[in-house]
């Protein structure tokens, strides 16, 4: 079934194509911090922040800015794709993968939502890793749950 009809479709930046159905489905993670939005922001949008509770990396919040994750399988290329402060920031994250950051202020608290997508078929094999989708996806689904409500979570919380 061709979605609303057409062939193809963009969305968060991905074309999406006829054959793309039989892809994994992205990862979503919605959590309600107990933090004002623009704390939330800073841990999400600078260097510093993100190695608190993420990956070492020399990120910059500018599009087209071209980064590195240091991963635990090695060094990560990564580029800034979109900047909305301090509501929006997505970036591409190895040959195919996207991360977006998505912050709501609700009533001094922050609504954050982590997507990554970019999912290829489950048995297809990711470089790197030489793991098929299926098994890195539930690896790191069960990784951003608790990165995400844990160590994002004591960063942007603490006093």
């Amino acid at each position: 079934m061709k979605p609303f009809g057409f062939s193809s479709f963009e969305y968060g930046g991905i074309k999406l194509g006829e054959n793309d159905h039989d892809r994994l489905p992205d990862i979503r993670k919605t959590v309600l911090f107990h933090a004002p939005i623009q704390k939330v922001w800073e841990a999400v949008s600078t260097s510093e922040g993100i190695v608190a509770w993420f990956m070492p990396n020399d990120f910059k919040p500018e599009v087209g800015h071209k980064f590195t994750l240091q991963s635990p399988f090695g060094p990560s290329p990564c580029k800034v794709l979109e900047l909305d402060p301090p509501y929006r920031l997505s970036f591409s994250w190895d040959s195919g993968w996207y991360v977006s950051f998505e912050l709501k202020e609700r009533d001094g608290k922050t609504e954050f939502t982590l997507t990554h997508s970019g999912w290829g078929k489950p048995d297809e094999i990711i470089p790197g890793p030489s793991e098929t989708h299926s098994v890195i996806r539930n690896r790191m689904d069960y990784g951003w749950e608790s990165i995400v409500n844990e160590k994002l979570r004591q960063v942007v919380e603490d006093e």
